[in-house]
């Protein structure tokens, strides 16, 4: 092997040259990345892991995330958020997750218990409806946390999680804005569909099996007259059935809303009695492929149908 020699001082130019030669590719690849449109998902393993509660969160929060987040939906089909349970597999999912997404207002009673046993000090914990203005729950203890089943909170909660994932993946800021930008043009349409959906309705009173839809009746000017279950799984006695009965006659109600997650049986016996019809909506949806818009205007058609063939 022949080794050429250098003049005095051929060496130092030659790694001079060379280190600029370097710094110039070095910067000519920065200035190219950062005049690209929006970068990959944040990580190897496939973006922000989201573990959600409910569907209408993982909703949320697929639309707000995009392609830069992988959204986990707790309570499946058929589960009700009152006597929820998180199991092993799960349990595992907090262990890896970024994100958990809450509801708050009580409904995930059970999330400090399993934070604290996920142990992972990485977890972010976000709660969408503080500093919403919460309604009381029926017997008074705690408020109503079913949030959600209004649009204009739900924009509210859009707006939490938006916040969540720009704090964890700034690089995603601008598609994360983007997102939600759209989805709160969806869901303003949504409240508009509902209002005229229902405007025209003579007959607005109606008793609920719980009390699911009170901020949806707020907002749309319903009444909601009774609440079979004060508190949800707890039928009522055969005398507060009775009453039920009694006030439904007397102030003319002939709906009554019931739910896929939870047993009908009291409201069937009302709505045999007093001669009532039962209407079911869907709060929480049925994941994976769940549509919160949806479901939401299936919702407001078939309580606006169920309304007009009560009669005036």
């Amino acid at each position: 092997m022949r080794w050429h020699r250098e003049a005095p001082g051929e060496g130092l130019c030659w790694i001079s040259r060379r280190l600029v030669l370097l710094l110039l590719t070095a910067l000519v690849m920065f200035g190219c990345g950062r005049a690209s449109s929006p970068v990959a998902a944040p990580r190897e393993k496939g973006g922000l892991q989201v573990v959600v509660s409910i569907g209408p969160l993982g909703y949320f929060a697929q639309r707000v995330g995009g392609d830069r987040v992988q959204v986990h939906v707790l309570m499946g089909p058929g589960t009700s958020p009152h006597d929820f349970e998180p199991t092993p597999a799960q349990m595992r999912l907090l262990q890896q997750a970024d994100i958990l997404v809450l509801n708050g207002v009580g409904l995930e009673f059970w999330a400090d218990k399993v934070v604290a046993s996920a142990d992972n000090p990485d977890l972010e914990v976000v709660t969408t409806s503080e500093g919403l203005d919460i309604l009381q729950a029926p017997d008074g203890q705690g408020g109503n946390p079913h949030v959600w089943l209004d649009p204009i909170n739900a924009i509210w909660q859009v707006a939490r999680i938006r916040e969540a994932f720009v704090r964890l993946d700034p690089a995603g800021e601008e598609i994360y804005n983007t997102n939600s930008a759209r989805l709160v043009e969806d869901l303003k349409a949504l409240d508009r569909d509902i209002m005229l959906t229902l405007a025209a309705l003579s007959q607005r009173e109606v008793v609920s099996l719980h009390a699911a839809w009170a901020y949806f009746s707020r907002r749309y000017q319903l009444k909601e007259v009774a609440v079979i279950e004060e508190r949800p799984g707890e039928e009522p006695t055969p005398a507060e059935l009775a009453r039920l009965v009694q006030q439904a006659r007397e102030m003319g109600v002939r709906v009554i809303v019931v739910e896929p997650q939870m047993s009908a049986k009291a409201a069937e016996v009302i709505a045999a009695e007093a001669g009532m019809q039962l209407v079911s909506l869907d709060p929480i949806g049925i994941p994976p492929e769940y549509d919160y818009l949806r479901t939401m205007r299936a919702n407001a058609q078939a309580l606006a149908d169920a309304l007009r063939a009560a009669g005036p």
